[in-house]
């Protein structure tokens, strides 16, 4: 379903250390952006009913029903530039993507879900 590179996952491992928290990473699709979705990365400590949870090495991630048929075949990585470090999206269900990377636009069809 979807996958965490290791990269990405080491960051999230710092991320939790950091902040002192056993929790769950909770990965959202909202309305936003120049591209129309956003990608919304979060600790959480609660899984609802209606979740979905994935497992990507020792990371434990949630994703709510709405946001399931956005993120099929979705990887995330993680890398540093001269402009920071931030976490990477690669959405194979993407036909439109703005420059920062962190806004989407797709085609849902009905067998997507």
């Amino acid at each position: 379903m979807l996958e965490l590179s290791q990269a990405a996952t080491n960051e999230i491992v710092r991320l939790k250390s950091w902040q002192k928290m056993d929790a769950l990473v909770r990965l959202r699709i909202i309305p936003g952006g120049c591209s129309g979705w956003i990608y919304d990365l979060s600790f959480d400590l609660d899984v609802k009913a209606t979740d979905q949870v994935f497992t990507s090495g020792a990371i434990k991630i949630v994703i709510d029903r709405e946001s399931l048929k956005f993120v099929h075949g979705l990887t995330v990585d993680y890398s540093e530039d001269l402009m920071g470090g931030a976490f990477r999206f690669q959405n194979p269900q993407a036909i439109a993507t703005c420059s920062c990377g962190h806004s989407f636009s797709v085609e849902l069809r009905d067998n997507i879900g």
